[in-house]
């Protein structure tokens, strides 16, 4: 009986993530099992990594492609780049090991920055939108409406807002002070969640929702348009036939992208609200799904534009042919057939 009691006490320390009172319970997993997942999520980091990295150097290494949406495009996968490079290995880590090994204030840094990227995506799916609008809805206004002068403020805008809105909540004792009672600590040590709360899921879904909304409602009126114009496009000469097709199809190409994107933060989301009226009963693990699920959408993108657009295919096929090397190669014009 000692012998088990000896082995019980020897094991239990195990189980949590720290030897002190509340510390997190820790899930340990086979050792397979671990490296299973370690793979997987390096496999899925380089991925996001590479393929946002690709991205950014083709629209700007390709005078071609300087224009207001890829500009927004390169943008967006920056911030998609620095998720996969700065946040996911340390996510990677927490959910595998089911604890936070690395401090209080890298807790806080990467909650900043998970925060900072994810809602600059979203922000940028949105102008996105506004542009594929414009384009299509007033293409004659387009070229002097959307300049890359215009590109630039909403970039300013999509990083500025996610920047002081998260520095706000994460830095700054306002929110903490004001809603005492919604913003409960964590009931455990070890897990670096410091937004999930009340106020959080409640906050988080209308931050979510309203710029989805945004997007659904234009991208809606696109489709409207775009099916109008389609059946008016045979009467068009090839000179103004080509440029129609291929602002159609990019909206196409960026619809389809914010579909991901939705499929992707929607369980997320929801679960983050309904959690905080339930208090916090969801599982880790499906919590981590939701989490990691989210994570997935930063390394669809590229995938979306390999099948979808013909430019980036082109220059996919320069970098492995080692032609992107030449000097005039960066003015090639990748939309010519």
């Amino acid at each position: 009986m000692s012998v088990v009691l000896t082995q019980h006490a020897e094991e239990r320390p195990e189980t949590f993530c720290y030897q002190v009172n509340g510390s997190c319970p820790r899930t340990v997993h086979p050792l397979g099992v671990q490296l299973a997942i370690y793979l997987s999520c390096a496999a899925g980091v380089l991925i996001t990594v590479l393929g946002n990295l690709f991205v950014v150097f083709t629209v700007s290494y390709f005078k071609a492609l300087h224009t207001p949406t890829n500009f927004l495009l390169l943008s967006l996968a920056l911030a998609d780049m620095f998720l996969g490079l700065l946040v996911l290995p340390l996510s990677t880590i927490r959910s595998v090991e089911s604890c936070w090994f690395f401090g209080d204030s890298l807790c806080r840094l990467h909650t900043y920055l998970d925060t900072l990227f994810c809602l600059t995506s979203i922000l940028h799916l949105c102008f996105i939108s506004i542009d594929r609008h414009c384009a299509i809805c007033e293409p004659l206004l387009y070229p002097s409406k959307f300049t890359v002068r215009v590109a630039l403020r909403y970039i300013l805008a999509g990083w500025g807002v996610p920047a002081a809105y998260t520095a706000f909540l994460l830095y700054t004792d306002v929110a903490e002070r004001g809603l005492h009672l919604w913003l409960e600590e964590m009931p455990c040590v070890g897990s670096c969640q410091l937004l999930f709360n009340k106020f959080w899921g409640w906050l988080n879904f209308p931050v979510f929702f309203f710029p989805c909304l945004i997007m659904i409602s234009l991208y809606v009126k696109i489709f409207v348009v775009a099916t109008k114009q389609a059946k008016q496009i045979n009467n068009l000469s090839k000179s103004l036939a080509g440029p129609a097709k291929r602002e159609r199809k990019a909206a196409k190409t960026l619809g389809i992208a914010v579909g991901v994107y939705l499929l992707c933060w929607l369980p997320f989301t929801i679960d983050t609200m309904v959690d905080s009226l339930l208090n916090f009963i969801t599982p880790p693990l499906v919590f981590d799904t939701f989490i990691w699920l989210a994570y997935f959408n930063s390394a669809c993108n590229p995938i979306i534009y390999v099948f979808s657009y013909r430019w980036f295919r082109k220059a996919l096929k320069l970098l492995l042919s080692r032609e992107i090397f030449s000097p005039r190669t960066s003015t090639i014009d990748l939309y010519q057939d």
